[in-house]
């Protein structure tokens, strides 16, 4: 019987087929005359690996018949986080730059500023009032 074997290069294809400039620029469109094409931060990793060899089965091992075992093995993945940061916009003008707003970093931005803010005003509070 034929073992399959795994190739780690085609771990590495599919990623590559993922991480095409597609993912970063994406479908352009047309509205009310201009052209959009939104734009995305993309990272990822990928990786992979494999092995072969053959076992040996030591001769006092009990209930194991005596001889060797061909062992084989593999496995790999990749992953992608893509981000939108944008889209350009082309008019009569030129094109133009128009930045996406993520409304969750902003929050998180604002938290950490109160979070900063309290944290100093009670280590004043506390030197304060150990005068």
């Amino acid at each position: 019987m034929a073992v399959p074997h795994f190739d780690p290069a085609s771990v590495t294809r599919a990623a590559n087929d993922t991480f095409t400039v597609r993912r970063v620029f994406g479908e352009a469109y047309e509205r009310d005359g201009k052209l959009v094409i939104p734009v995305a931060r993309l990272w990822g990793g990928t990786g992979a690996g494999s092995g072969s060899g053959e076992v040996g089965v030591p001769a006092d091992a009990q209930d194991v018949p005596t001889g060797g075992q061909q062992g084989y093995g593999g496995g790999g993945g990749y992953g992608v986080h893509v981000r939108a940061v944008g889209v350009y916009v082309v008019d009569d003008t030129g094109a133009h730059w128009q930045p996406a707003l993520d409304l969750n970093r902003v929050i998180l931005g604002g938290q950490l500023v109160g979070a900063v803010v309290l944290t100093a005003l009670a280590f004043a509070w506390a030197v304060r009032s150990r005068r």
